[in-house]
């Protein structure tokens, strides 16, 4: 519990009106897209790097946790205060600060909506590519704690590949600028690959220079169904064979189709099994010859129907199909588990039919989705608290698919993180020695623990 001196300090660093200690108000800072609970014992919303700083100085001295938060979207529970203390809400570092043109470079603050930069970036002639599902609601900060990949990873990869430099904040209340404005800089450790990707706990982070490219001249979108899984899965490897690499390349299995059918507007083959929605991009006549080879690919194996966005419209609704997938598949439990596994591209296949044998040996449903063109698979263990056992079936299958993911060559996360929902599987991945280092890495970071405590680190 924190004092009300404490308190009274925190009021004095940000303002009054910037500081939240009304237990009705604070649950809304206590959860995160997993639906984890844990209650905070105040909110702080800092406006500059120096009011970061003198927060994280106070935690130091008084030892409290300190919780840095975005827009609550992530998906393994990094911003859930699962040791109370102060959650730190970045909202008020909303800014974008340039878009420089000449050096297609953009310099922004963490609390800016990746959906907004992105608007702005494009309207500028340029291309911010990483494009997490989450877009429309999750922040810059939090897609650089979380190294956020998306549907776009398969051609122009994931938020680490344009972070150029930070302006971060250390737990003892440094402020550190680490990288670079420019394409090129080897000077000294790379602090800054470090810190995106650690969930929150080596640094807050409060500016950000990414690297932007040139918007592309053209893009078509496709939608294509299958009568099943592996020649889906094939024709997703004919599309590479041929030298194509797209943009999105996006699955859904036949549980997923069937959940999202009623919500959409689409027809869909009553026969489907399954679904490759795929997008290209780049020069106009190359976007034009490249649909025509994807279009041949997707028939030779086995193609139900295949569709081209007309216009604007029609791509709409064909995303619209991948955005309904998650909260369409209640339909077949009230709760889920969401797993984000990656395999090799070339063992997708066997990764899939691996599932159909869980799904029977344990009696769950696990619909699966996602981005067939990097192996990353949203896996969705479907299951009812109230009926007896399944809670701990739904756990079993998790362990049970973790051990086949890495048996495979693959890992356990691809891009929603370790925080505290695979912290208790880390070991299952990561050497014993290669734990060891990280956590005295933290400690270096961190001397007192007082960042983000309780993520990642096997308990």
């Amino acid at each position: 519990m924190i004092s009300g001196d404490i308190l009274k300090e925190l009021s004095d660093i940000v303002g009054q009106g910037h500081l939240i200690a009304d237990q009705d108000r604070l649950p809304e800072f206590g959860s995160d897209g997993t639906k984890l609970t844990a209650m905070p014992d105040a909110v702080v919303f800092p406006g500059t790097s120096r009011e970061v700083s003198r927060i994280l100085e106070l935690a130091t001295r008084e030892q409290f946790p300190v919780i840095p938060r975005g827009a609550g979207s992530g998906m393994s529970g990094g911003a859930v205060p699962v040791k109370g203390g102060v959650v730190m809400a970045m909202n008020r570092f909303d800014r974008i600060l340039e878009i420089d043109r000449e050096n297609f470079i953009a310099r922004v603050e963490p609390g800016v909506i990746t959906a907004h930069l992105q608007e702005r970036v494009e309207k500028s002639g340029l291309f911010y590519p990483p494009d997490p599902a989450s877009a429309h609601i999750s922040t810059i900060g939090g897609n650089v704690a979380e190294c956020a990949g998306g549907l776009r990873a398969v051609k122009y990869g994931v938020t680490r590949d344009y972070v150029l430099g930070l302006t971060v904040v250390l737990p003892t209340g440094q402020i550190l600028k680490t990288g670079v404005e420019t394409m090129k800089g080897v000077a000294g450790y790379d602090l800054t690959r470090l810190i995106v990707g650690s969930e929150g706990t080596l640094a807050v982070i409060t500016a950000i220079t990414l690297r932007l490219v040139p918007k592309p001249e053209a893009q078509k979108t496709m939608l294509a169904f299958f009568p099943d899984v592996s020649s889906a899965l094939r024709a997703a490897s004919g599309v590479i064979s041929e030298r194509i690499v797209p943009t999105a390349l996006e699955f859904m299995d036949r549980r997923s189709i069937e959940c999202v059918r009623q919500e959409i507007d689409l027809s869909i083959p009553d026969e489907a099994g399954s679904m490759l929605l795929m997008e290209i991009d780049g020069d106009r006549d190359l976007v034009e010859r490249e649909t025509k080879k994807i279009g041949s690919v997707c028939r030779r194996h086995r193609a139900l129907s295949f569709q081209e966005a007309s216009d604007k419209h029609d791509t709409e609704r064909f995303w619209e199909a991948r955005r309904n997938i998650s909260p369409s598949l209640y339909r077949l439990r009230p709760h889920k588990v969401s797993e984000d596994i990656v395999v090799p591209r070339s063992r997708m296949d066997e990764l899939v039919s691996y599932l159909g044998k869980i799904e029977r040996d344990y009696g769950l449903p696990i619909p699966a989705f996602g981005h067939a063109g990097d192996g990353n698979l949203h896996v969705n263990i479907m299951y009812d608290r109230e009926r007896k056992g399944e809670s701990e079936q739904a756990q079993l299958i998790v362990q049970v698919l973790f051990r086949k993911v890495i048996e495979m060559g693959g890992t356990i996360t691809g891009e929603h993180g370790i925080g505290i929902t695979k912290a208790p599987y880390l070991r299952m991945e990561i050497s014993r020695a290669g734990i060891e280092l990280m956590a005295r890495i933290k400690k270096a970071f961190d001397p007192r623990g007082i960042l983000n405590p309780g993520k990642i680190f096997p308990t």
